[in-house]
């Protein structure tokens, strides 16, 4: 069954692999160099779909340093068209929608299969942050423009946590359209499923069947990394810090810690009737992180196989 269908019948138990593009200064012939390893690395995976991540500058919500330098990166649109036209899934577009105006974004819009590509709107990091496209607006242009294409939201458990409406966002976003949430990160357990049970209950509550809801999760080489996480806004459980500060291996203890984690959201999810998928992203350079994030991906593809 592919991702589409999946989706469309909030069946899920799907895994996808999510990439940031390489850098807006790389070459055509570098950009196409790590494109072919990339591909060539997950082609033993059986997985459901790609994400490509659209990144945008979100020093504004957050006034400390930022502990790695933004670096503007590729058009994950481009990206795809131009380097990964081989790839045989189903790909998850990003778009940081106030990045682009609307006849920008309905250029696009018009130019997709939806048989190949999805998308996920992301609105802008905070509310005095100009844009040229509001996320309400982009919604509305998709389901104008191209209505078969599927097109997801975005989670924050974390904000649940602080304002504890985070479910009623997901389902505003549900009737603008959206088909499938994806979380950032988790490495909260009980934030993510204190979301799913309120979202699960509210839907009941309403009438409604929940969509799928799509688990992020990612390896930590370094307490450098834990950092720019937290920088992000994920919130880390203080005995997580500590388990990965106190490691002797921080690569393996985060590996472990994200496995953990997404066995127990599976069993969760499974019991309480809410379709869910997994998605396991790889956005470092370092090799010994993306290889620790593929095989995250293969320990949670046979645990969904399974099930099968």
């Amino acid at each position: 069954m592919d991702l589409q269908r999946r989706i469309r019948e909030r069946r899920g138990e799907f895994l996808l692999f999510a990439l940031t593009p390489p850098r807006r200064a790389t070459s055509p012939e570098k950009s196409q160099e790590i494109a072919d390893v990339t591909l060539e690395r997950l082609q033993e995976l059986d997985l459901d779909g790609l994400v490509l991540y659209d990144i945008d500058d979100e020093s504004d919500r957050n006034s400390e340093e930022r502990p790695f330098p933004f670096l503007p990166t590729l058009d994950p649109a481009e990206y795809l068209s131009r380097h990964l036209n081989h790839w045989n899934t189903p790909v998850v577009v990003y778009r940081a929608v106030g990045k682009y105006d609307e006849a920008q974004l309905g250029s696009w819009l018009e130019a997709q299969e939806p048989d190949r590509v999805l998308s996920v709107f992301v609105g802008p990091s905070s509310r005095d942050k100009p844009v040229a496209t509001t996320l309400t607006r982009a919604q509305a242009l998709g389901t104008k423009i191209k209505p078969d294409l599927l097109l997801g939201g975005v989670a924050i458990p974390e904000r649940h946590t602080r304002n504890g409406d985070e479910h009623l966002r997901l389902l505003a976003k549900q009737a603008a359209g959206c088909a499938f949430f994806v979380t950032q990160v988790v490495y909260d357990l009980n934030a993510a499923k204190n979301l799913v049970s309120d979202y699960r209950y509210e839907c009941a509550a309403r009438g409604q069947d929940p969509v799928p809801m799509v688990f992020t999760f990612s390896v930590c080489g370094s307490m450098k990394t834990l950092e720019f996480l937290r920088w992000l806004g994920v919130d880390v459980p203080r005995w997580i810090q500590n388990d990965l500060r106190h490691a002797d291996d921080t690569l393996d203890a985060s590996f472990e810690q994200a496995l953990a984690t997404a066995l127990e959201l599976i069993a969760y999810c499974r019991r309480l009737g809410v379709p869910f998928g997994l998605n396991v992203e790889s956005v470092s350079i370092r090799r010994t992180e993306i290889e620790s994030s593929v095989n995250l991906a293969a320990r949670l593809q046979a645990e969904l196989r399974r099930s099968e």
